[in-house]
């Protein structure tokens, strides 16, 4: 499988392509700010056509260029319903002073929004994608699994884990309890040689963090199913 990852806009959030191979159909995962020319390079360079764009959740710095990238390349985008509002007002996520961010700019939905749930499977440019529902950083992040031609993991983690961090819960939409339970019941079962491709920072795996990341640590207990 060819994955292609490089960071994008003023926070650096990784955007991400994935084909079966060079020449063909591929998948765009996270188009933040400023994202288009820097896929367009990729595209270009591996020789590869758009078949749909997948959101890991609706923070502006991973989807800032969705509606661009859709409505050039006439694909749908598909993202989890909780975090939809935050396509046409970026700003509603990011408390009072963030949203001062966004005064004046004017963004729109792409036109063709589809929604992911919990146990969906998508098959894009022969890729399978399983996803994962994975509330905390924000109420609609979800995790998308898939797996190489070699047999090995994949999991596009979005901001809920990152290689020794997690992502935040103190913004409009985050939860830490539900993203100690996301990370509890969602990440600790996963196989230890799953390669974790993050939204930020450098790519991990399952094995390394549930060893070193201390958001991890002595999260092997009983939760209370309330929550």
């Amino acid at each position: 499988m060819l994955v292609v990852g490089f960071p994008v806009g003023q926070l650096q959030a990784n955007c991400y392509v994935l084909a079966p191979a060079e020449g063909g159909r591929c998948v765009v995962v996270d188009p933040g700010q400023e994202a288009v020319d820097a896929i367009t390079e990729r595209l270009e360079q591996h020789r590869l056509s758009v078949a749909g764009i997948l959101l890991t959740h609706g923070h502006f710095d991973h989807v800032f260029s969705a509606a661009e990238l859709a409505r050039t390349h006439d694909v749908p985008v598909w993202l989890h319903p909780t975090d939809r509002y935050m396509l046409a007002d970026p700003g509603a996520a990011l408390g009072p002073q963030g949203r001062q961010l966004f005064d004046g700019v004017t963004v729109s939905e792409p036109h063709d929004v589809r929604e992911l749930a919990e146990g969906s499977v998508l098959e894009l440019a022969d890729i399978r994608f399983d996803v994962t529902h994975s509330p905390g950083h924000t109420g609609g992040s979800v995790l998308f699994g898939a797996e190489s031609d070699e047999g090995g993991q994949l999991l596009l983690s979005g901001d809920t884990l990152f290689a020794g961090a997690i992502g935040r819960t103190d913004l409009p939409g985050g939860d830490h309890e539900r993203m100690m339970r996301t990370l509890r019941e969602r990440i600790l079962p996963l196989p230890e040689e799953t390669v974790v491709l993050p939204g930020h920072g450098p790519t991990t795996t399952i094995g390394r963090e549930r060893a070193s990341n201390p958001f991890l640590q002595g999260l092997d207990v009983p939760v209370d199913p309330s929550l």
